[in-house]
């Protein structure tokens, strides 16, 4: 009987071990899973920032060289003769209509005076 009884005890020692070693592995598993998700958020994050750097210096980059290329200063010169016509053409434009105004005021205070 002896022998039965270490063959049991055996055999409840081996289920026991394999039981462990299972809850440990999903155990394991469980907090992988935890840590990927919750690292990768931040992974997520750290990613963003790192393309909207590259992203902020290369548009940098290519402002210094479109401020360096030939044609930047004749666009700039258009742009700023540009900018000058609409401020004369709007100019022109309010003094023109506050003049009609001042003759549409004239003409109507004269008739009321009569």
């Amino acid at each position: 009987m002896a022998t039965s009884k270490a063959k049991s005890q055996d055999l409840l020692v081996s289920v026991a071990e394999s039981i462990g070693s299972t809850l440990g592995a999903i155990a394991a598993k469980a907090d992988a899973a935890k840590d990927a998700i919750v690292g990768g958020t931040d992974t997520a994050v750290k990613e963003v920032k790192r393309s909207a750097t590259k992203l902020v210096r290369k548009s940098k980059g290519t402002a210094t060289k479109a401020r360096r290329s030939k044609p930047a200063p004749k666009v700039r010169a258009s742009a700023r003769s540009a900018k000058a016509t609409v401020r004369k053409v709007a100019h022109k434009a309010v003094s023109k209509a506050r003049g009609v105004a001042r003759k549409a005021k004239k003409a109507t205070t004269r008739r009321g005076r009569r």
